[in-house]
């Protein structure tokens, strides 16, 4: 019999792709590694400032919802204080 691991002391969102908008220009798009009330660890993670190359922040999560995105960033931590929202990718676009 093989061992499952468990995700108890993992936050709803370990694992799946998520959405981290900021209160400044900056979002980002990644795994969700972990979360708690002083930060947001995301894998393999790719971000956009707002209007860099002429993309608005939401110009760039439709384009990330449709083709995903480049990691830029193996693991990078965002001070839960910066943070506006959080939203799993695959929800973008769904009424």
């Amino acid at each position: 019999m093989s061992k499952r691991m468990s995700h108890d002391d993992r936050s709803e969102l370990h694992g799946i792709t998520v959405i981290v908008d900021t209160k400044g220009p900056r979002i980002y798009v990644g795994r969700c590694h972990e979360e708690d009330d002083e930060q947001i660890v995301l894998l393999d993670a790719d971000d956009h400032e707002d209007g860099h190359e002429g993309r608005s922040k939401q110009d760039y999560i439709q384009q990330a919802a449709l083709y995903g995105v480049w990691k830029k960033h193996a693991r990078i931590t965002i001070p839960r204080s910066d943070v506006v929202s959080i939203t799993r990718l695959g929800e973008v676009g769904r009424k």
